[in-house]
C-alpha cells in the first residue's frame, strides 16, 4: 500500500483541530485532520445529557461564526455545540477524515518529517498537531477498593439520574462536573453527599455582566502563566437552568450534604479532611475579589451598571460547615454510587517522540514543542488561562498556524547553488 503524504498532519477533531484546520487553510497549508469518532464527539457521547456550556453563546464561540437561533446570553446545550463544529469545518470544507485513529506517531530516520501510523494504513507528515485537548484519560484516586458493594464511575460516564441505581450518591470533586451533576441529582430525589475540594467560584453575572465579560475587561483570561499551585484548581460555574452562580451555602440549605475533600476508606467507612470550612472560605473570598475588581474596573472607567450591594452578602454557615462529616459509613447512609468528578489525565502514549519531561508532561513553549514540528493545541495554560476554552484556542491555533508557515518556509529556501 502507498504512503500517503502531508504537509501537517492534524490529530483530533474538537474545537482545536477545527480551529486549526481553519488557521492552516487560511495559510494556504496542505493539511489533513484524523478524528477516531465524530467531529466533537466528546460533545455527544462523554457528557451528562443536560450538560450546557459554561459560557454564553455571544462569549463561548469562535470569531468566524455565531450560534444559530440562540439569544446571545443563552447556554447552548451540549448537541447543538458539537454541531456548531460540525458547521464550522462545513464552512471551510475542513479536511476532516472520521472515524480514523492514530495509532502511532515516530520520527522517520535519517530525513525530516513523521510517520504515522493510524488505522487505515501508513501517512507520512512534515509536522504533527496533537489537538486532543485536555480531557483525554478519565482518572481518579484508587481510594475505594472495585470490589466493593458500590458502584463507582467516573463523570464521563455519568448521562442523568436514572442510570444509577436506587440509592444515595456521593459525588467526589466541585468544579463544573461535580457541582452540576450533583445539583441535577438532588433535584431528581436523590440523597446527595458532595465531597467539596479547593476551588474558585466566580458570579455567574454581575452588574449586568456575564463573569466571561469581567474576566475578559479585567485581563483575566489572558494571564500568562498560572500561579504555582493553581493549574488544576477547579473552578465551580454552571450555565445550567439559565446560568446561576454557585453557591455551597445555598446547595447546603437546599438539602445537600456537604463533606470535605475524601481521604481514606476503611471496612465499608469514607474519611474526610476537616476542610470543608476552609475550601468553602476560600471560594468566597475569590468570589468576593472578583466582585471588588470589577466595582473599581466600573468604577474608573465610568460604567454605568447597576451596582449589587446584595451580592456582596455571604450568608451564614450551615451546620455542615461547623460540625462537619468526618467519617460516613457506605450502607448505613444509602450510598449505592460514588461519582469521581476528579478531572482527566493526559494520555500522548500514541506520540512516540521527544517531547515530554520525566512526568509525561508535553515539554513546549506556546504549544510549540521541544520536538521540532511537533505542536501541541488545546492544553491547559498553553499560552494563557483561556487556552483550553472554545474562543481561546481558536487564537492559540492562529499563532501555531503562523509558526508552522514559517517553519515551512524556512524548509523551501534554496542555496543559489541549490537553484541552478
Amino acid at each position: 500500500m502507498a504512503v500517503e503524504k502531508v504537509n501537517t498532519l492534524v490529530v483530533g477533531a474538537g474545537q482545536a483541530g477545527v480551529a486549526m484546520s481553519e488557521h492552516l487553510t487560511r495559510t494556504g497549508i496542505p493539511h489533513m485532520v484524523l478524528e477516531r469518532g465524530r467531529i466533537a464527539e466528546r460533545w455527544r457521547s462523554e457528557r451528562w445529557d443536560s450538560l450546557v456550556a459554561n459560557g454564553p453563546v455571544w462569549h463561548d464561540r469562535f470569531p468566524g461564526m455565531e450560534f444559530d437561533a440562540f439569544d446571545p446570553d443563552a447556554f447552548a446545550p451540549k448537541e447543538k455545540v458539537a454541531d456548531y463544529f460540525v458547521g464550522y469545518a462545513e464552512s471551510f470544507d475542513a479536511p476532516i477524515r472520521c472515524g480514523v485513529e492514530v495509532k502511532s506517531v515516530t520520527r522517520l530516520e535519517g530525513r525530516e518529517g513523521f510517520r504515522v501510523e493510524t488505522s487505515e494504513g501508513v501517512i507520512e507528515a512534515a509536522n504533527v498537531v496533537a489537538a486532543t485537548g485536555p480531557f483525554q484519560k478519565p482518572t481518579y484516586p484508587q481510594i475505594v477498593p472495585a470490589d466493593t458493594d458500590v458502584l463507582q464511575m467516573h463523570s464521563n460516564g455519568y448521562r442523568n439520574p436514572s442510570q444509577l441505581p436506587e440509592g444515595a450518591v456521593l459525588v467526589v470533586g466541585a468544579g463544573s462536573s461535580g457541582v452540576q451533576i450533583a445539583d441535577e441529582l438532588r433535584a431528581s430525589g436523590r440523597t446527595v453527599y458532595l465531597s467539596v475540594g479547593a476551588h474558585d467560584r466566580p458570579p455567574r453575572a454581575y452588574r449586568g455582566r456575564d463573569y466571561c465579560w469581567w474576566l475578559g475587561v479585567l485581563g483575566k483570561w489572558d494571564a500568562p502563566a498560572p500561579k504555582p499551585g493553581t493549574e488544576h484548581i477547579a473552578i465551580a460555574v454552571s450555565g445550567a437552568d439559565g446560568g446561576k452562580t454557585i453557591d455551597f451555602r445555598r446547595l447546603a440549605g437546599e438539602g445537600m450534604n456537604l463533606v470535605g475533600v475524601t481521604t481514606g476508606f476503611e471496612n465499608g467507612i469514607l474519611r474526610f479532611a476537616p476542610d470543608l470550612a476552609d475550601n468553602i472560605r476560600r471560594g468566597d473570598a475569590n468570589y468576593l475579589s472578583v466582585l471588588r475588581e470589577a466595582d473599581a474596573y466600573a468604577e474608573r472607567n465610568g460604567l454605568d451598571l447597576p451596582p449589587e450591594p446584595e451580592a456582596h452578602e455571604i450568608g451564614p454557615d450551615p451546620d455542615c460547615m461547623t460540625n462537619p462529616i468526618l467519617e460516613l459509613d457506605l450502607k448505613k447512609a444509602g450510598i449505592t454510587t460514588i461519582l469521581w468528578a476528579t478531572g482527566y489525565a493526559l494520555d500522548f502514549g500514541w506520540l512516540k517522540v521527544d517531547a515530554f519531561d520525566e512526568t509525561g508532561r508535553p515539554k513546549h513553549q506556546r504549544g510549540v514543542s521541544a520536538e521540532r514540528g511537533v505542536y501541541f493545541l488545546g492544553l491547559p495554560w498553553l499560552s494563557r488561562r483561556g487556552s483550553s476554552f472554545i474562543w481561546g484556542v481558536w487564537h492559540d491555533a492562529r499563532f501555531i498556524a503562523d509558526q508552522i508557515g514559517i517553519q515551512r518556509s524556512y524548509r523551501a529556501y534554496k542555496s543559489p547553488a541549490e537553484r541552478i
